[in-house]
Formats: C-alpha cells, structure tokens, sequence
C-alpha cells in the first residue's frame, strides 16, 4: 500500500472513529443536535468541493439542491405517514438525492454551459430564481413558515423508530461516511480525473476527445445527487425546511465559505470547513454578537496568508515537520505563534469591548472575556488590549524579518 493510501485509509479510519464515539464524550442534547449538523454538514460541503475543488466551478447556488432534496424529502415523509409508499426513513435521503440529482440535471444543462465567471454568475442568477419561486407555491414549499413532518411514522424499521436523538444521529453519522467514501471513490475514477483536468485545462481535455461541459454536467449531477442526500438528512434531523433558509443565497454563500477555509484543494478539507461552520454558526454565534464580523475577518485573512485553508496549513506543517525545517525553524514558528495570539487576544478584546460599548454599557460597563472582567469605562483596559495588539503585530512583522534573512532576501 502506498503512502498517500496509507494516509487516505488512516483519515477515514479516525473520521469513522469520531463519527463513533463523539456521542460518548459530548452527551447533552444539544451537543448530539450540534454533531448531527455536522453530519449532514460534511456531505454539503464535499459535494460542494466536487464542483469547485475538483471541477474548478464557482457555484452560488448549490443550496438549490440540498433545499429541493430536503423538499423532496419531506413530503415524501408525509406522504407516508398519510398512508402512501411506506419508504422506511433509513432510505430518505435517497429520495432526496434523487430530487437534487434531477434538478442537478435540468439546471445543470444549463449552468456548465458556460465556465468561469460566467458559470458562477448564471448559478448565483438560477439560485435566486428558484428561491424566489419557492415562495410564490406556498402548497408545495410551505411558504415562509415551511412544511414540518414527524419523522417516526409506520412500523420501526429493525427495532429503530428514530424517534429518539441519538438514533438520528447514528442515521446521519453512517449516511455521512458512506456519501464520503462515495464522494472519495468519484474523484479517482476516470471521471473525477478527467474532471481534474477539465478544470486545468479544458482546451487540452478538448483536443484528447473530451468534451468539457459534458463532464462538467456530469459531476454537477452527481454533486446535486450528493447534495440531496444531506438536505433529506438535515430534513429528517430538523423536522421542518424553509424556502428561504434552505433555498437562500445565504446558505449556498456559507457552504463555498467554509468549503474554502477547510481547504478545497484536499478531500478531507471540506470536512473541516463542516465543523467549523457548524460550530461558528451554532456555538461562536451563543458566544458573542460579533461572530459575523471575526467571521468575516477570518475569511478575509485565510484568502490573504493561507489560501490553502485550515487543511494547507496542516498539511505544511506536517511537511516541515517530515522535513526537519520545523525543528530548525522552531524559533520562528514559536515566534509567529505567539504574534498570532497576541494579535487574536488582544483584537478581540478590542472588538467586544467596543460592540458593548455600544450595546450594553448603559446597564453594565463591565464584560467577561476569557475569564477576565473588562471596563469599557476604564482607559486602562483599552490601552492594554490595544498594547496587546500591537505587540502581535510587532512580533509578526519582526518574525517576517527574520525569515526573509535567514532565506536570503531583502525584508
């Protein structure tokens, strides 16, 4: 077994094993509903990363699939529970793959058409499109109020009614791993690595026989099958889907998000991206009122120094590591870290003192932060955070410095 298989079969092992056992450790209701969104969340953003990662297409309107499979999904519940086609509810996310690989064919013909800006501009105009329609046929998506179901219907299906939360999970969590095996399987047969290609130079794909916006329709369709699969499971965890939260632009605009800042040049960096926004949406947005804005921070900076995502990053330092640079370099990386927590600490103190400032310090100047009682009234507190900040902008720019000479170049 080679190397990179190695690799390959040691992160789905470790990715089977934290599907497993993440139910052990963090045992409150809420933290089971956290981790079923990541479920789900983790086969969005890989079949996102199938268009953009692997086929270089920039989608705005890949929520248009999970939304419709999550519909699809829905009343399809319903119309079991009224009597009609007992699908067991184990097999509901292929109806809704089914629905978003459909839907993936009909618009698909239309968006790979084009590639480039113009393929992102068409998906952004078709996502807005049906967003809209969704609400002019409230009897089919519900409306602004959406459709809600109860997903324990008929008889259960091997001892399981999936009434309870952790049934749910176990549903999502094994859902999950099979659609990333899938997903990993496409991507080493002859289509994902044509698609690979297509996407680096589909001139060159041309000239060996290939016709680019056939195999570009083809991986949207297979995305949109994906896709589906994960809106059916956040339908079946969620019990209730909205046009205008399922459909929006705002989730299609997260999932690309986060799909990047995991890191879409590698398959398991969309996983990251899956946790990190579930885990920004769901718990930094409990924490404080600015999540949006060290969202959008984070973003800018990852686009900026890291364009790799969280998964570049950690594959870099393995390398260094591998290579014995971050034994050498160990100085500098220290160096660099300690600026980065210096300027994430003292930054952020700045940010929520100023947003309490104008919020609440009417009824309270005072805030916590990091176990730390904070005055917005008191000068002190701002010149030390802001002493903080720029003593990590210091330390960055003196470890900048110092690289270039060790490397030979003028800082």
């Amino acid at each position: 077994m080679r190397a990179a298989d190695r690799l390959t079969f040691t992160a789905f092992a470790a990715m089977a094993f934290a599907l497993l056992c993440a139910p052990w450790v963090f045992t409150s209701g809420f933290a089971l509903s956290v981790l079923s969104q990541m479920g789900y969340a983790i086969i969005i953003c890989l079949s996102y990363n199938l268009l953009f990662g692997q086929g270089g297409m920039l989608s705005f309107g890949h929520a248009v699939y999970s939304g419709l499979g999550a519909f699809a999904a829905v009343h399809a519940i319903q119309w079991a529970t009224q009597g009609g086609w007992q699908i067991p509810l184990v097999f509901m996310p292929l109806v809704g793959g089914m629905a978003g690989m459909l839907c993936a064919a009909v618009l698909g013909f239309i968006n790979t058409r084009r590639a480039g800006t113009t393929f992102a501009m068409i998906t952004l105009g078709i996502g807005e499109l049906v967003a809209a329609i969704a609400l002019m046929f409230p009897r089919v998506f519900g409306g602004e109020g959406g459709i809600s179901i109860n997903r324990v219907y008929g008889t259960a299906w091997m001892g399981l009614s999936f009434g309870p939360a952790i049934q749910v999970y176990y549903l999502i969590a094994v859902w999950c791993m099979l659609c990333a095996i899938a997903m990993y399987g496409f991507s080493r047969t002859p289509l994902g690595l044509m698609l690979n290609a297509v996407r680096d130079n589909p001139m060159r794909a041309g000239f060996v026989g290939y016709n680019p916006r056939r195999v570009r329709h083809l991986a949207f369709v297979v995305a949109g099958f994906f896709a589906g699969i994960g809106g059916a499971l956040m339908a079946i965890h969620l019990e209730i889907v909205t046009g205008a939260d399922s459909l929006g632009m705002a989730r299609s605009g997260a999932t690309l998000l986060f799909t990047f800042m995991g890191g879409a040049g590698f398959f398991f960096g969309p996983v990251i991206g899956a946790v990190l926004m579930v885990c920004s949406t769901v718990l930094l947005s409990h924490l404080t009122p600015a999540w949006l804005l060290y969202l959008g921070l984070g973003f800018v900076l990852m686009v900026m120094f890291a364009p790799g995502g969280i998964a570049g990053l950690l594959h870099d330092a393995v390398r260094a590591w591998q290579t014995g640079r971050a034994r050498v370099n160990g100085a500098q990386w220290a160096l660099r870290t300690a600026g980065v927590l210096l300027v994430a600490v003292g930054g952020s103190a700045l940010v929520e003192m100023l947003y309490h400032l104008q919020m609440d310090s009417d009824f309270d100047p005072t805030l916590q932060f990091l176990r730390v009682t904070l005055d917005v009234k008191n000068t002190a507190h701002w010149v030390l955070a802001s002493i903080a900040w720029l003593g990590g902008v210091g330390v960055l720019v003196l470890a900048r410095s110092r690289g270039r000479a060790r490397t030979g170049r003028a800082p």
